[in-house]
């Protein structure tokens, strides 16, 4: 991520919210560098997707699913296990009837 944590954190929960989805951070982490986690979440379909940054091999940075399934409490202890290891780790929430994570960058 090329922007400071917060401010690349503040533009996404926009971008949701414009588009009429609720975004919350769900948990804070550094300001200026701490790595980003986007959980979301389909009520409609009862699924919860989880995205992380990643750098593939040729050095392209794209966001991809650390965690494969769909429960919402299997992504939550991910999560959980992610904080202990990552104190300056963000966490951010996007619930959205059509269940949109409102990354613009590459997704895998």
């Amino acid at each position: 991520m090329l922007l400071a944590s917060d401010v690349w954190v503040g533009a996404l929960i926009r971008r949701a919210e414009l588009a009429g989805a609720f975004a919350v951070v769900a948990r804070k982490g550094d300001a200026r560098a701490g790595a980003v986690l986007v959980k979301t979440l389909d009520r409609r379909k009862g699924e919860a997707r989880l995205y992380a940054e990643a750098v593939r091999g040729d050095g392209e940075r794209v966001w991809m699913q650390p965690a494969p399934g769909r429960d919402e409490a299997e992504l939550d202890a991910y999560i959980a296990r992610a904080a202990r290891i990552d104190p300056d780790l963000w966490v951010v929430e996007i619930e959205d009837a059509e269940g949109r994570h409102f990354l613009i960058e590459k997704v895998e």
